[in-house]
């Protein structure tokens, strides 16, 4: 031992080894540097600490052979030692790689399995720019907690006005909303969201008081950058989202165009109460993709307007949320769509620059027109104002899957995933994109990373469980949807679907019957509630009470379409009634004015959801080779399902009630044993 400690000085081993930790340590901290500031990927510093270790063993290997006294003979303890020094490095080696290979692996599994998840899902490795920020909800430290759409409101309007920088990059209200209003790890956070600041804020109301506090964080170091409070009167708090937003904008060192300074501190009203209706509108139009949020939004923008008829940002909401109803067939009335022309027509003559109202325009030609090709270049217009809001990508998808460029779609949702890797709402949209592909199990997989970022998110819950309907998977579905909350009305349209291919009748049946009239059915889904009911009824073998409904669906459906000439949707659910009745002529009628009104736009959405339909109606009337043909198309086609029925798949048509009389047909037993299946997209937020 005494010889080889000797040995081990004359070569200088020690020395040798410190000197090159030393010096492998000072180049780790260089590139770290370096890769910050130029955002390089991590493989490249893994890369350098692989080569700074091998780099190691060569240097040691080295020092022994070519110490001070130059080569030596080795004695069997030498060699010993040199074995176990490069049999060390050598297994550490062999670690990184396995390690490497299996994150690999892991990696390429994910992405085959989940589309786009696995690439776009995480979150940033590069450090986030300086100037991004995201705006956590306002708490609402109001007495009344009625008062909490004033919060909201505040949030969502310095939100709105910092998104309209475009040196900053805002995240949006959806990727912010699933996080407390005093989070405990801001840093945390905001590594999640990719941001460096942070902004968060309180509300108290009053009477006509309102106490506002706002404070601007950097995150990596828990910084108070700035802090502000506002004690103002109801009619002095106009103001106060310009004021914030500048001094954001001025701490970040965000520079300001003209016009960006102008719309940032611009007064959109002084009306006190048209601010508040505006308010509550904002907040019922981001709280769901359910009908009667719109509604309520669209009477608290009307409510705006009335009491300030000079609120241009009012009327270009109001325009684009009544163009939705007007869209999805919720209201087709001609006085309908003259409310809608006026209200943009309202904004564009009080403010014809402002973003709001070009976007009012974007969405009517898109959802009033049903002009795709001219609405895409709008969207297109309004992305390359404001590049970093996901917004108009978003709405580029829905426009270009309507098209049927579905390959564009997909991209357009992978952009806004990268832009906001924490946003559910994206997520759901790449599940709706493979439900409606027939694509059920890749689906379930994206609706699982939903609950990753923001476990309990219900709706994503009520998807899954369509997507085990869709495949046959009754016990999954039911365990999911959980039947007990059928009482409630919640999801309502999943569980009468589930009783129904459980031919499970009498439940649903009871549920429906008593939920007309009730908030549990919205008005706009009434009579396709009707048909429903009439459909149970005809699987029960109750034929007076089937009939009885279908008549009442039939003249629901018929006095609707008196009002709205052009509204395919409601012409559809006239087919199923008539249908149901025996009534071939006029059942066949109503599917060729519905088809009529969807050529015009050439929807493949819609054409998909006529086709369905046009299934359904041949198996009713008893047409075979009709039904048959017609299904070999659905089973090929981009779309999502109705209100009361999930989407035509190999599962269902081995399971679905209404096709019991084709079930004898070699052809039928083809179909239901082969090809693609889908899932239901019932509550799919409907783009």
């Amino acid at each position: 031992m005494d010889d080889l400690l000797r040995r081990l000085r004359e070569r200088k081993l020690v020395q040798w080894g410190l000197a090159y930790i030393a010096a492998g340590f000072a180049a780790l901290q260089g590139v770290d540097i370096v890769a910050q500031r130029f955002g390089w990927p991590e493989s490249i510093e893994r890369g350098l600490i692989v080569a700074i270790v091998i780099g190691f063993f060569v240097t040691i290997v080295l020092a022994w052979y070519h110490g001070d006294r130059g080569a030596q003979r080795v004695s069997g303890a030498e060699l010993l030692i040199l074995a176990l020094l490069l049999a060390v490095g050598g297994g550490f080696l062999w670690h990184l790689a396995q390690g490497s290979r299996e994150n690999a692996t892991s990696t390429a599994d994910t992405a085959a399995t989940t589309p786009g998840v696995s690439r776009l899902s995480q979150a940033p490795s590069a450090p986030p720019d300086e100037k991004s920020i995201a705006v956590l909800p306002f708490e609402n430290l109001s007495e009344e907690k009625s008062n909490a759409y004033f919060a909201e409101g505040m949030q969502d309007e310095i939100l709105t006005r910092l998104a309209q920088i475009g040196s900053l990059r805002v995240s949006s209200r959806t990727s912010t909303q699933q996080f407390a209003s005093k989070p405990g790890d801001i840093t945390e956070i905001a590594r999640r969201l990719g941001v460096a600041n942070v902004l968060e804020g309180s509300v108290a109301k009053a009477a006509n008081r309102v106490h506002i506090n706002v404070q601007l964080i950097r995150a990596a170091d828990n910084t108070h950058l700035w802090a502000e409070i506002y004690d103002r009167t109801l009619d002095d708090i106009f103001g106060v989202q310009g004021e914030v937003s500048k001094a954001i904008a001025d701490k970040l060192g965000a520079k300001l165009s003209g016009h960006e300074q102008e719309q940032l501190t611009a007064i959109p009203t002084h009306n006190e109460a048209a601010y508040d209706a505006w308010l509550r509108g904002l907040t019922s139009y981001y709280s769901g993709f359910q009908n009667e949020q719109y509604l309520k939004s669209v009477q608290a923008f009307r409510e705006a307007v009335t009491a300030d008829p000079n609120f241009a940002q009012a009327w270009a909401m109001l325009a684009r949320v009544d163009g939705i109803l007007y869209f999805f067939g919720v209201d087709r009335t001609q006085r309908h769509l003259d409310a809608i022309n006026a209200a943009l027509a309202n904004a564009e003559r009080l403010a014809p620059d402002l973003y709001e109202t070009k976007a009012a325009r974007a969405y009517y030609v898109y959802r009033v027109e049903e002009n795709y090709a001219e609405a895409i270049k709008l969207f297109q217009a309004l992305h390359a104002i404001r590049p970093s809001d996901t917004e108009a990508l978003i709405t580029l998808a829905f426009i270009s899957a309507r098209r049927g460029h579905i390959d564009v779609a997909d991209d357009y949702i992978a952009q806004a995933v990268k832009l906001e890797p924490l946003n559910v709402r994206f997520y759901k949209l790449q599940a709706a994109s493979l439900t409606y592909a027939h694509r059920p199990g890749e689906a379930i997989k994206i609706l699982d990373r939903i609950q990753e970022i923001q476990p309990g998110e219900r709706e994503s819950i009520i998807w899954r469980g369509n997507a085990y309907l869709a495949l046959g998977d009754f016990a999954r579905a039911a365990e999911i949807l959980d039947l007990s909350r059928l009482q409630h009305g919640e999801s309502w349209e999943q569980d009468i679907e589930l009783l129904r291919n459980q031919r499970n009748f009498a439940p649903a049946i009871a549920w429906l019957e008593n939920a007309f009239g009730t908030e549990k059915i919205e008005p706009a889904d009434a009579v396709d509630a009707r048909v429903c009911l009439a459909d149970l009824k005809h699987f029960a073998g109750d034929a007076a009470g089937a009939k009885a409904a279908y008549q009442q669906a039939r003249d629901a459906a018929s006095a609707s379409i008196a009002e709205q000439k052009s509204n395919g949707p409601m012409k559809n659910t006239l087919a199923l009634a008539e249908a149901g009745l025996g009534n071939a002529n006029a059942a066949l009628a109503a599917l060729d004015s519905a088809a009529a009104d969807l050529d015009k736009s050439g929807d493949v959405i819609e054409h998909g959801r006529d086709l369905d339909t046009r299934a359904r109606v041949y198996a009713k009337l008893g047409r075979k080779d009709e039904a048959i043909d017609t299904l070999r198309q659905v089973l090929t086609a981009y779309y999502g399902g109705t209100t009361c029925t999930q989407t035509i798949t190999t599962a269902s048509l081995g399971l679905d009630p209404e096709f019991d009389g084709l079930r004898g047909d070699p052809r039928f037993q083809a179909l239901a044993k082969s090809g693609p299946a889908a899932t239901s997209t019932a509550t799919a937020p409907r783009p």
